[in-house]
């Protein structure tokens, strides 16, 4: 005879095996500071290179109006300008990047405790029918 409880609780966590648990799998090798450190890090890489395209695209842009004041422009004030605005989008970025991936693994973690959970009512089931 089948048991219902122990069928809802088989197709619980085949439905998380089927959706989820790779994706999670991945994220839960990491101890929470080595996962988020690693992600926060592409993510810096990234808006340097985003910072590096967007830059290049500007003055490959406005080339022609560059060269010609080339000698009137303070090149050290244009200089600290895109310094500063290189550092803000690089932290903003960062930050968002770290609340991001905060949630992702504490929400990876908690259905991993989750999946555990069933495993463990499922053998206190199958030790019950023994």
């Amino acid at each position: 005879m089948l048991n219902e409880k122990k069928v809802i609780l088989m197709t619980k966590m085949a439905s998380y095996e089927d959706t989820e648990a790779k994706k999670n799998g991945a994220i839960g090798r990491y101890f929470r500071s080595d996962y988020i450190g690693f992600q926060v890090l592409k993510a810096i890489i990234s808006a340097t290179i985003a910072c590096m395209i967007v830059g290049g695209m500007f003055i490959l842009y406005d080339l022609e109006n560059i060269l010609e004041n080339l000698y009137e422009m303070d090149l050290l004030l244009i200089a600290k300008r895109a310094l500063f605005i290189y550092i803000v989008v690089v932290v903003v970025y960062a930050l968002i990047s770290y609340a991001v991936y905060s949630h992702r693994y504490s929400r990876a973690r908690r259905k991993q405790k989750i999946y555990a959970h069933y495993l463990k009512q499922l053998g206190v089931m199958y030790d019950k029918k023994k």
